[in-house]
């Protein structure tokens, strides 16, 4: 309406055939002059409309008579089967379709009658309506069209974040070779860039600084070597300076590549120092010393400073040159300090053919030295150009005006780490950046804790055409320097990322993307600690002014961010022919399932014709992102807002929950309804005659009183939940083994048969014995038979008396000897069955080992086996899953389905292995205690036979036969 205001003729009236080409992408010219007719307006098509005639009321009438808001019309009818919204069904409305379930309720509390009446009161059109607390279908459309109904949380596009942390904290909007308007090669350099991408947030820019020709030798600025036209360095000074804090007043970064020679580089910084005065940051601040482990300033700290980047001299060799200087005595001229000509190309081989041509980064695609068609001077150039480094001959005053952004060459994460010095930086062209992410992605993010790194575009970019940032931004790289003259979509994304926190050109990264005892890896596909994985589903439902022509139309949603995260080319509505007006397209939810890392992650929205040209694209990142039915209104490719075309949509943003713990969530966030459950089924049991008093469940085994009568953990008992592993059984079955005594031991075959030839063995010695005992007792009663043949008083006989007592030593001494023999023969023996029984309880402990081990293998079996089914049940389920549209979607559920399964199994095996564990050293006690059972019992009848020997050696030892 606005527009068409401003569009009048000679005689300030409006034009009809202008409200004609308003219309005109959906609706046919007669359409138009029919309804313009109704609301008794001019409608012939050379007419004119008095401008105060149309006023917003009849546009408004007008607009929703020709493009009717259908949709509207089905929200509005899902809402309420009457004529208006009533108040508490408007408060429904906003809790249960308009807000995040997952905010915090104390710092977004649920909408109340208080809130929604506010809501009615702003919108709501009739004031009869107003004062009967309901909503018209009018008042809900200019609600949903309101910035309080925008699709970002409004405070996100002020300054909302902490501005006090380290700048290596911090996303930079950054721009590359800033002066180019264009190409890389044979491109304009105009100091209006600098106006531009300043003004756009951009808060760190490039200058490549050669030395200028003629008598005054200005130095300039241009893509040296390049064929490219260059400015006066002072012009783009003056560029900055006056544009530098008008969109933000937060740090300027001025990165330097100086190729200028030492009498022009006094010349860059005096033009630093005239032009910039105060904004200018010669000295470090006092609290932010250059000291290693000192961390950076913030941004607060350096509002409204311009700090430059470039190569600086050591300290001593700074302060002795300086003072050099200042006395004159400095020889700004040597040998090493030529000149360098920034238009001069790089020598060229006399031969091309016999040379390789020599890129800045990896090889690429270039122009053939073999074809026949001659080659540009361009693609000459480029066949030959080569990077050329900074000087490294700085001097003194500039050297001295760089402070908080030192660069210098990498050495490797470790030897950063070790030198710990916040305020060293370092450059990386793209293809080195992603090779360090490659190899040693989780020390680049450490790194970017402490220092900054800046990442800049490969020199084969000739058409300034830009990378894609948000690998980057995962790795927490700061300066991600993209070629602000190319509207791509890595512009966009960099332009939709920096529009939050009110533009001003930093960002603040995540917390564990800061704190140093956070590890983060950027390629990680689980939730990281303490970030909770978000769910996300996106219905593209209509189309409001997308082109001005008669096109078909349609929507893609892209989502970036971690690698797991960034679904792109894959959600796509259908195409509505001919209808760039106001497009129907009602599709099915795209779900973006499980979002690992919201707060890196953005939605895009691209809009386009039927022959594939953008007509407008929309970044919305997830943190700050509202749900609900939502107006998103487009930028252009350059981001820029434009204003009719806007998307309407609905997007429901839910907590990612696993598979399997959808009913534990549930129990979790509403406790009621699972005791609710119990409650409905004692009514049940009352209805059917059943007192509540006869009920007892305390004394329920299992239950524990819990809802339902499911285990504590397991919400109603489903099958799936946690604690019902995928594998594993519904008990455990312990194994009871029976106890291992010396009587079972005793009875076996092998001891049977060692005792029974010990036996033997004893049985024979006391056969030897008895055989001996009897000969000398037969040569002892032989000896006093012949001593006593004769004789009257044998008793008496002092010879027959000593016989008798030698005879009595004699056998004394057989019988002590005997019985040792015999005590030692049952002490061997013992200790030979203490070996037999040792070893055969070894065994049956063993076996009993083995037994044990064969269950746990056979249960790993078991899972290995159900793990390999429920992954086929997994694939059949996706693939007959009418949900997932794509083979994309599909290979990503079943991947994510996978991954739970297989992570619900590791735990599993986890779980049985500890158990094995526990079981294995439980039974290993018992095999201990059992064998020292053993041996104490052995023990004790070697004892037994030992204190017979000692209580022998304590009689008589004076023995005789009967």
């Amino acid at each position: 309406w606005m527009r068409l205001g401003m569009t009048v003729d000679s005689v300030g009236k409006i034009p009809v055939k202008h409200i004609v080409r308003t219309f005109a992408s959906g609706k046919t010219e007669k359409m138009v002059f029919s309804c313009l007719e109704e609301m008794g307006l001019p409608s012939g098509k050379g007419d004119s409309i008095e401008k105060e005639a149309f006023t917003f009321e009849k546009f408004y009438k007008l607009y929703h008579t020709i493009c009717p808001r259908t949709d509207i019309d089905e929200l509005f009818s899902s809402i309420t089967k009457g004529e208006h919204i009533t108040l508490a069904q408007l408060v429904t409305f906003m809790n249960e379709k308009q807000r995040d379930p997952s905010l915090n309720e104390i710092l977004y509390p649920l909408y109340d009658e208080k809130r929604c009446m506010e809501i009615l009161t702003a919108h709501e059109p009739l004031k009869e309506n107003v004062e009967n607390k309901r909503l018209s279908k009018d008042g809900l459309l200019a609600y949903l069209m309101s910035d309080e109904n925008a699709p970002v949380f409004l405070d996100r596009l002020d300054i909302y974040q902490d501005m006090d942390q380290p700048l290596s904290h911090y996303y930079i909007n950054s721009s590359h070779n800033t002066y180019l308007s264009g190409r890389q090669f044979g491109g304009k350099s105009t100091a209006e860039m600098y106006r531009q991408t300043l003004l756009a947030g951009c808060r760190c820019v490039e200058l490549d600084c050669w030395d200028g020709k003629g008598e005054d030798e200005e130095p300039i600025i241009t893509h040296g070597k390049a064929m490219c036209t260059d400015i006066l360095f002072k012009e783009a000074i003056i560029a900055i300076r006056d544009c530098a804090f008008v969109t933000s007043e937060y740090p300027v970064i001025l990165s330097f590549e100086n190729h200028c020679c030492k009498k022009q580089q006094y010349k860059l910084a005096k033009y630093c120092d005239d032009y910039f005065g105060d904004l200018l940051s010669k000295e470090p601040l006092p609290d932010s010393p250059l000291l290693p482990g000192i961390p950076l300033p913030s941004p607060n700290q350096l509002k409204r400073k311009i700090l430059i980047k470039n190569k600086r001299l050591k300290p001593e060799v700074e302060k002795q040159e300086l003072e050099l200087f200042l006395k004159g005595q400095l020889d700004l001229v040597d040998d090493d300090d030529a000149k360098e000509d920034a238009s001069q190309a790089n020598p060229q081989p006399k031969d091309p053919k016999s040379n390789s041509c020599t890129t800045i980064t990896t090889p690429v695609s270039q122009p053939s030295l073999e074809d026949d068609k001659p080659l540009t001077a361009e693609e000459r150039a480029f066949l030959y150009y080569q990077y050329t480094g900074a000087t490294t001959h700085v001097h003194p005053v500039l050297s001295s005006y760089v402070n908080y952004c030192q660069p210098v060459k990498f050495q490797g994460f470790d030897v950063a780490e070790e030198k710990n010095v916040h305020h060293n930086m370092s450059s990386f062209s793209e293809t080195m950046g992603l090779g360090y992410l490659k190899t040693q992605a989780i020390e680049f993010v450490n790194y970017n804790k402490r220092q900054m790194s800046r990442i800049y575009p490969k020199g084969a970019r000739v058409d300034s055409s830009n990378y894609m940032p948000q690998v980057f931004w995962n790795a927490g790289c700061q300066m991600v320097s993209l070629n602000f003259q190319t509207p791509d979509l890595p512009m966009q994304l960099n332009q939709g990322k920096f529009e939050y926190n009110g533009n001003c050109g930093y960002l603040l990264k995540p917390d564990f993307m800061r704190r140093t005892d956070k590890t983060f890896d950027p390629f990680a596909e689980s939730p990281v600690d303490g970030v909770i994985a978000a769910q996300v589903a996106v219905s593209v439902i209509a189309g409001q002014f997308l082109s001005d022509k008669k096109v078909g139309t349609y929507v893609e949603v892209d989502m970036y961010g971690l690698p797991t995260d960034t679904i792109r080319k894959e959600f796509r509505t259908r195409m509505i022919p001919g209808n760039g007006l106001n497009p129907q397209y009602n599709e099915e939810p795209f779900l973006f399932r499980k979002v690992v890392l919201p707060d890196l992650a953005v939605l895009r929205f691209g809009v386009f014709d039927e022959n594939g040209k953008m007509l407008g694209q929309r970044i919305l990142p997830l943190d700050g992102l509202q749900a609900g039915y939502r107006h998103i209104s487009l930028r252009t490719e350059g981001n820029f807002p434009m204003s009719l075309p806007m998307l309407f949509c609905n997007i429901e943003l839910k907590i990612y929950v696993p598979d399997g713990l959808g009913d534990l969530m549930d129990a979790l966030s509403d406790p009621r309804a699972f005791l609710s459950a119990q409650e409905k089924r004692e009514e049940q049991m009352k209805a059917m005659g059943i007192e509540a008093s006869d009920i007892d469940t305390k004394a329920l085994k299992g239950a524990g009183g819990k809802p339902g009568g499911a285990k504590a953990g397991v919400p109603g008992g489903k099958p799936g939940a946690p604690g019902v592993g995928a594998g594993a059984k519904k008990e455990d079955e312990l194994i009871e083994f029976e106890p291992i005594n010396l009587e079972t031991l005793r009875s076996q075959k092998n001891f049977l048969k060692a005792t029974k030839k010990q036996q033997k063995e004893l049985e024979s010695m006391r056969k030897r014995h008895m055989k001996e005992r009897l000969s000398i007792q037969k040569g002892q009663c032989s000896a006093i038979e012949k001593l006593a043949k004769g004789k009257k008083d044998v008793m008496d006989d002092p010879k027959i008396k000593a016989l008798v007592t030698e005879q009595m030593q004699q056998w004394s001494e057989m019988m002590e000897k005997h019985r040792k023999e015999e005590w030692e023969m049952l002490k061997e023996h013992l200790k030979s069955q203490e070996d037999i029984l040792k070893k055969l309880m070894e065994e049956e402990q063993a076996g009993q080992i083995k037994k044990m081990e064969g269950k746990h293998e056979q249960d790993m079996k078991d899972m290995k086996a159900q793990q390999a089914k429920l992954a086929m049940e997994t694939a059949k389920d996706v693939n007959q899953d009418k949900t997932l549209k794509t083979k994309a979607d599909r290979d990503r559920r079943l991947k994510e389905k996978n991954q739970n399964n297989t992570k619900r199994f590791i735990e599993e095996r986890k779980i049985s292995a500890m158990k094995q564990g526990k079981q294995k050293e439980k039974l290993k006690k018992v095999h201990e205690q059992q064998m020292t059972e053993l041996t104490r019992d052995i023990q004790m009848a070697i004892q037994f036979y030992e204190n017979t020997e000692a209580e022998y050696k304590m009689w008589n030892k004076m023995e005789f036969f009967c």
